[in-house]
């Protein structure tokens, strides 16, 4: 706790560590909501000073109550709000000089329109105060080693939660009390937990910075219902990697995320979770599927650094179960991670028949020391909750080098909450189900370090999409627009045909391929009754492929590549990028994509230019700079043995 020298306190002190504080809004009712902040407090012991406010009352739990916090002379490091009239207590706050102020209340960006305007007043009137925010809609702030228990979460019932390394920033003040609970129920202790309810002020980036600063904390949990500020939590997320602190996030909404198709391919693939996906993964943050995981992860990736695979993750299973261990290795096939065994035929070490403590240690000591593979798993059987010291107890005796070399985790197929509990002291990651150990993995191996920025040059804008993408250095197809009566062009045959007014000509019979002389042209035409028609080279190559730049409303500019073509959103075969990416940034984005190993090679098929693709692709995100382009497209665009050629694209910008 921050020293009382009288001193204005840093944010982060104020917010975390706070001297006084004030409960604006206090009731004497025990059974109320606006009453169990001071009472956490008290029963979790904080140190510094209690301030009730409450103009009715003269004193709340044997406690000096007082009208308003321009009513109190000491200094308040930090308020909180519990009261409709928010706007008159932030001006006594701000008359007091509190740096920080939580508020409870709601009716703001959360009831509508006029709501927002509200905030927006709100947060206008704040900063001329010098006051922050946090909230409102926020349940309050938990620092459980400095025993502050700043909030309404009822969770704050229980007697003596666990203090650890692990720090939460949640979107949802209720889930608070779920994560902290049940990370309690497996002996998994926390640090810091804030509730950042609408994010009129501090928001999710911003706090994540100052848990970076906390010494307290080790691993930053973030439990997300969207993103607010991208840019920042991506900023955020570099100071992080940098102080060796790793940040996992849990994203509500994966199946909920399904849009209405948009103007084009890049917009229907690139939709908000694939886009979620990228942004997480280029920012270095670990992105898991489950909600369990993200309880129980934190051991994991504590003092790891990103894997930064470039090929597929390989794990050694040891069990004294084989029914037990098939069941994760079945998740993690499914995750694309190979299972190592002893021999190609045996992919478990499985000790079910032979296992006695030492056989057990020394396995899982030769196992951490085995280049072979980039993790160990324990799955164990019954004797977890029965018998611990046949495999439990070899585990918590494994020497702390070998845990910090390599990532180790346990699988117990039985309820053994004990020897979890156990091995949650010593720092060793638990999992109660399958899915959730196999999440935590795939989390892992998925784990990138954040993408270094990428200098390349500002484009020029063109309003016309194939100037455009020339003007980038993108070879494009030789064309000509052919114009009624007499259609007359000068592309050699054999040309391709396509209308000229709509997005996806091919579903509306606008495309007519290979047309071989004069009279074919005229009597393809005739039929679709245009004035004009687009006329161009047929161009063949290796593969069809398509590249795609978005201004994506959330995350911010991303890249695409894909296997392009007609089937483009039936293949769904393409990986998406943070933009701008150089060109080698952009090859590795090319072996992601399956469908394009035939560029490289495969089974003796000629060799595409991938080299000539990825500045294509790397050329496209160069778009990032032209803040007036939301969307941009060509597909496909041919890849030949040597170089590429756009023939088809479109682009949306702003008016």
């Amino acid at each position: 706790m921050a020293a009382r020298d009288g001193k204005t306190p840093s944010l982060r002190q104020a917010l975390f560590a706070p001297r006084a504080v004030a409960l604006v809004g206090a009731s004497g009712d025990a059974a109320k909501n606006t009453a169990r902040p001071q009472r956490y407090l008290r029963k979790h012991g904080y140190a510094g000073k209690i301030f009730p406010v409450n103009p009715s009352r003269k004193e709340i739990f044997s406690e000096k109550a007082f009208p308003s916090v321009a009513d109190i002379e000491e200094q308040i490091d930090h308020a909180l709000i519990m009261v409709e009239d928010v706007e008159a207590a932030l001006e006594d706050c701000g008359a007091r000089k509190v740096p920080v102020v939580s508020i409870y209340s709601d009716g703001f960006a959360d009831a509508g329109p006029e709501g927002a305007k509200r905030q927006a007043r709100l947060v206008a009137r704040a900063k001329e105060l010098g006051v922050r925010l946090l909230g409102p809609n926020s349940m309050g702030v938990v620092n459980l080693p400095g025993r502050v228990a700043l909030t309404v979460n009822g969770v704050l019932e229980m007697d003596a939660p666990p203090s650890g390394g692990v720090s939460l920033v949640s979107q949802s003040g209720t889930m608070l009390g779920t994560v902290l609970s049940r990370g309690a129920a497996r002996g998994l202790g926390f640090s810091k937990l804030v509730s950042v309810g609408n994010e009129a002020d501090l928001g999710v980036g911003e706090l994540v910075e100052l848990l970076v600063e906390d010494s307290e904390t080790q691993v930053i949990l973030l439990f997300l219902e969207t993103l607010r500020d991208a840019r920042k939590l991506a900023a955020a997320a570099r100071q992080a990697h940098a102080a060796g602190k790793p940040v996992v996030a849990y994203k509500l909404g994966r199946s909920a995320l399904g849009e209405a198709l948009a103007r084009s391919h890049t917009g229907a693939l690139a939709g908000a979770d694939a886009a979620l996906d990228a942004f997480f993964r280029d920012s270095g943050i670990v992105r898991v599927d489950m909600l369990e995981t993200l309880i129980e992860i934190a051991p994991l990736v504590l003092n790891k650094k990103p894997p930064d695979l470039d090929r597929k993750p390989r794990i050694a299973v040891v069990t004294t179960t084989g029914g037990g261990a098939a069941s994760v290795v079945d998740r993690l096939g499914l995750a694309g991670i190979e299972a190592v065994g002893p021999a190609p035929d045996k992919p478990i070490h499985d000790l079910t028949m032979a296992a006695t403590p030492q056989k057990y240690r020394e396995t899982l000591e030769k196992l951490l020391a085995d280049q072979a593979n980039d993790a160990v798993l324990a799955v164990v059987g019954s004797s977890a909750q029965f018998h611990p010291k046949l495999a439990i107890e070899p585990i918590l005796g494994l020497a702390r080098e070998s845990l910090l070399e390599k990532p180790i985790g346990v699988f117990a197929t039985p309820h053994a909450e004990r020897s979890l509990a156990l091995l949650a002291e010593k720092g060793i990651a638990a999992f109660r189900t399958p899915e959730a150990c196999a999440d935590a993995f795939s989390a892992y191996f998925a784990w990138r370090s954040p993408r270094k920025d990428v200098v390349v040059e500002k484009p020029v804008f063109h309003a016309e999409v194939f100037s455009l993408i020339k003007s980038l250095g993108i070879p494009t197809v030789e064309q000509a627009v052919a114009v009624a009566p007499d259609f007359a062009h000068s592309i050699a045959y054999p040309v391709a045909v396509k209308v000229l007014d709509a997005e996806h000509k091919t579903e509306v019979g606008g495309v007519a391929l290979g047309i071989q002389d004069a009279k074919a042209f005229r009597e393809t035409i005739s039929s679709w009754g245009k004035n004009s028609v687009l006329v161009q080279r047929m161009e063949g190559g290796l593969a069809e492929v398509i590249v795609g730049y978005r201004r994506d409303p959330v995350v911010g500019p991303i890249v695409l590549v894909g296997a392009g073509g007609t089937l483009t959103e039936l293949y769904r075969d393409f990986t998406l990028a943070m933009a701008p990416v150089s060109p080698e940034e952009a090859l590795r984005m090319i072996e992601r994509v399956r469908g394009l190993a035939v560029l490289r090679g495969f089974r003796n098929l000629p060799r595409g230019d991938v080299e000539a693709l990825a500045k294509a692709v790397s050329a496209l995100s160069r778009l990032f700079f032209l803040e007036n382009i939301l969307e941009a497209e060509i597909n496909p665009l041919i890849v030949k043995s040597r170089g590429v050629v756009a023939v088809d694209a479109l682009m949306l910008a702003r008016p």
